[in-house]
């Protein structure tokens, strides 16, 4: 067999019959039998076989031996590895195609590595479609190892003008690392939707169906995206019970923690990630229903609805500058990580993969390739030309919408938060002085002075 998925569940078996239908020999595994039974019963494919044992398996595989595992992060993962590796022989490949923390990968990828076994932490995004039918593909390993196994990543991701996306990303947990920022960016995303949708519906004054009308406008533009174009359908779709469902579906949204991780990490890298954890803190406030019922009822919003088709144009600019910055921010954790841990990341190439089969899939992103095409070094997304201009151009737009919906009490963090971080880029004073005099002033911890050279501390009168 060429290669083997251990993790039968939804992820996996779609990812082994994609790997079958492009010629592939793929060996099936799960650690309880019933869900490879399942997928051989479902799905049976002459490129495909099922295996109960794990002995079995390994020796089913051609050499060097290449395993994916798409199975939960964690400890499931670290448990898989001790029963495996037992089993394999030096130049052997391990891939893991799970959501885990990319440390995690760099610990495991640097134990295995003294015995002689290749690992890797390979993103995956696209969810079960994409998995099924071209996902995007993020490998991070030893470049040399990787060679073994681009052939079979390359012919089953998703593909923009024949090009795969898929591209080697780096070392260790490099992979995963950019998985996991592009699960915040899209965290970021999805907020800076349902903020823009709540401006239409309750400043606006739009029904749902003309939500639907006005998205699905807006996916015809330079907004076009995945994430656009679900969500004109999600506001045309009818409830079997009258109404539409998006409408009867709690407002209570969940996360799985690559958000979370996402702004965390940033702080240690003292990169400013503020729209990312805006999102992920709105998805916590949204989990407080009762106490957001109590408080709404204690301290109501009278809002005043402005029935104004400029002022719907204004909220898609908005979306669009909000986008930009959110961006910004994710490729600046890039940029800072790529540092840190000696990746060499190429932001470009990585933009382009970005392009089909993923959740952030976007025209948009063909924006971000000829960006860092053109300058590699680029410092800031926000710098370069298009995206300037573009700021630039829909700026008070921005300015305009954040501040009705701060009015009339209309919760946006995440475009308030792209405005605050424009805001921050583009002054000279933030008032940091007054800050650093404050803590030289308790903890004598010195400060710099613009007309001098050198670490001052002043003595300051009581």
């Amino acid at each position: 067999m060429d290669i083997g998925m251990v993790g039968m569940a939804v992820m996996g078996s779609n990812l082994a019959l994609n790997m079958a239908d492009h010629g592939f020999k793929v060996a099936c595994y799960n650690y309880t039998p019933d869900l490879t039974e399942k997928v051989l019963k479902e799905h049976p494919h002459q490129h495909h076989k099922g295996f109960f044992d794990l002995q079995e398996f390994v020796n089913s595989l051609k050499k060097p031996r290449k395993i994916m595992f798409m199975i939960m992060a964690g400890d499931p993962v670290d448990s898989m590895l001790g029963k495996l590796v037992p089993l394999l022989d030096e130049g052997d490949i391990i891939l893991d195609g799970g959501n885990s923390f990319f440390e995690d990968t760099r610990r495991r990828h640097n134990a295995l590595k003294d015995i002689g076994i290749n690992y890797f932490g390979v993103g995956i995004s696209g969810g079960e479609k994409g998995a099924r039918n071209g996902p995007c593909i993020m490998p991070g390993g030893d470049k040399e190892a990787y060679e073994q196994v681009r052939p079979v990543y390359e012919a089953i991701a998703a593909k923009v003008n024949n090009e795969p996306c898929c591209a080697y990303i780096g070392s260790d947990g490099a992979g995963h690392y950019v998985k996991m920022v592009h699960n915040g960016i899209e965290y970021a995303d999805m907020q800076l939707i349902a903020e823009s949708y709540l401006l239409l519906k309750y400043v606006c004054g739009l029904n749902n169906k003309q939500i639907s009308d006005t998205f699905r406008n807006w996916n015809d533009g330079e907004l076009k995206s995945f994430l656009i174009g679900i969500t004109a359908d999600i506001f045309a779709e009818d409830d079997v019970d009258g109404g539409q469902i998006v409408d009867k579906i709690v407002d209570s949204a969940g996360q799985k923690g690559t958000g979370r991780w996402t702004s965390i990490q940033a702080m240690k890298q003292g990169v400013n990630s503020s729209i990312i954890t805006a999102a992920c803190n709105a998805r916590v406030m949204s989990n407080l229903l009762s106490e957001r019922q109590k408080m709404s009822n204690e301290l109501p919003v009278s809002i005043s609805q402005i029935r104004d088709t400029g002022l719907v144009e204004s909220v898609r600019r908005s979306l669009y500058v909000g986008k930009i910055a959110a961006y910004a921010q994710g490729f600046a954790l890039y940029k800072s990580a790529s540092k840190e841990f000696n990746w060499n990341l190429d932001f470009g190439s990585i933009a382009a993969i970005f392009r089909a089969g993923c959740i952030i899939q976007a025209d948009f992103l063909n924006k971000i390739t000829a960006a860092y095409r053109s300058n590699p070094e680029l410092n800031n997304l926000m710098e370069d030309k298009f995206f300037f201009d573009k700021i630039k151009t829909n700026l008070n737009d921005l300015r305009k919408v954040v501040s009705l919906a701060i009015q009339n009490g209309v919760p946006i963090p995440a475009l308030a938060n792209a405005m605050e971080y424009i805001d921050a880029m583009r002054s000279v004073r933030l008032g940091a002085n007054l800050i650093q005099a404050q803590r030289d002033y308790f903890g004598a911890h010195t400060f710099k002075r613009i007309d001098k050279e050198g670490s001052f501390h002043h003595e300051w009168q009581k």
